[in-house]
């Protein structure tokens, strides 16, 4: 039984990692998909993909900071699919690493505008398309990094995914009545594109590794399930949550 038959869903960042793994999985669970990320060509490589095997979806590029984007995608998930009933809030910049004192302001704002800002634009216009359904799940991308693990370097972006957090919280609160629900997924060290640019050597790659409780780190599709589970019934009554996908990584002192 498919979890998510006749449910629509968007899913941003979708063009790789955790994203792409996630709308492949809402596809498969009977969702029809509205794809997103910034280049064309793989986004069109994923949509490629779900059709292969018989299901819907359809790319609109573009980068989540911009609000004409968020409505957009909003916009198309109701006129090619007939509304909206998840969002996976997916997409995220690490920006430059550096000490807070070194940070520039240009590379604040760049990673607040699209690890904050971006989720903002995209609940402002995916809460009413819920509830035009009768409720809906929101998802959000956040970290353990700035919620559990102060890593140095990370100035910016642990600000901005703590801050999906606090987001998420209130989006819980101000429309549970009305069933939308809304969470935060805090994945751990994933094997992706954006993790590679941090654990780029054998020793790199090894620490974070060792940083686990399980250690190693997660496939994309390993987080994607848990996404699932946030996405899906399964989970008719969680809302308001950071939930910790981190193999360990918050309590291992090992």
């Amino acid at each position: 039984m498919q979890v998510l038959a006749d449910k629509v869903a968007i899913v941003t960042g979708a063009s790789s990692g955790i994203g792409r793994a996630m709308a492949l999985l809402f596809a498969q669970e009977g969702a029809s998909v509205v794809v997103n990320a910034r280049q064309q060509a793989g986004l069109d490589a994923v949509v490629a993909q779900i059709e292969k095997v018989g299901g819907r979806a359809i790319a609109v590029a573009g980068n989540v900071r911009d609000e004409a984007v968020a409505k957009s995608l909003v916009a198309t998930a109701v006129s090619r699919f007939g509304g909206l009933d998840v969002a996976f809030n997916n997409a995220g910049a690490l920006g430059e690493l550096g000490s807070v004192v070194d940070m520039p302001l240009g590379n604040w704002r760049e990673v607040l505008d699209v690890n904050l800002t971006g989720a903002f634009l995209a609940a402002k216009y995916q809460v009413p398309a819920m509830l035009e359904r009768g409720g809906g799940s929101l998802i959000f991308t956040s970290t353990f990094v700035g919620y559990t693990v102060g890593m140095p370097g990370m100035t910016a972006y642990a600000a901005s995914k703590a801050g999906l957090i606090g987001l998420t919280q209130v989006i819980a609160a101000e429309f549970g009545a009305q069933r939308i629900r809304a969470n935060a997924i805090l994945p751990g060290g994933t094997d992706t594109p954006m993790g590679r640019s941090f654990a780029n050597t054998p020793e790199t790659i090894a620490f974070v590794e060792s940083l686990h409780a399980l250690k190693r780190m997660a496939r994309p599709e390993e987080i994607a399930h848990s996404v699932l589970y946030l996405a899906s019934d399964a989970s008719s009554f969680t809302t308001g949550t950071a939930m910790l996908v981190d193999g360990g990584v918050s309590i291992s002192r090992t």
